[in-house]
């Protein structure tokens, strides 16, 4: 007897919750929060990959998207912009700052992936 293939589709839900929670916070950053304004003024080309970058790596996480999981992303990419010529040291840290601060909201916009029950398989002999 030919055994189906069950397909486990809570990789793709996560992986549509991340894009989702990524792209929520691009949006909050830019046009939802208090500072909203000033934040689009602060934007710049290296912020803008660098944001970019921060949701690649959302996307691209293996597991549960814990504020932890969060801070060090923000951390690793911003890293790489300290040495930019278009951009001050301030000016990186500043956006850390911004990006970090979100979590409360992107915490919101998470879904948690269905937890995968295994069903009890009877064999016949």
């Amino acid at each position: 007897m030919a055994k189906k293939k069950q397909e486990s589709r809570g990789g793709e839900i996560m992986l549509a919750a991340l894009a989702t929670v990524a792209a929520s916070a691009g949006a909050y950053f830019l046009y939802g929060s208090k500072d909203a304004q000033k934040n689009r003024k602060m934007v710049k080309g290296w912020a803008l990959k660098a944001k970019g970058e921060v949701m690649e790596k959302i996307e691209m996480l293996k597991g549960e998207l814990t504020e932890e999981n969060y801070n060090k992303i923000v951390d690793t990419v911003l890293l790489k912009y300290q040495n930019v010529k278009t951009s001050t040291q301030d000016e990186v840290l500043e956006l850390g700052g911004e990006l970090k601060s979100h979590w409360k909201n992107i915490k919101k916009h998470l879904v948690v992936a269905p937890q995968n029950k295994k069903a009890k398989k009877t064999v016949k002999k």
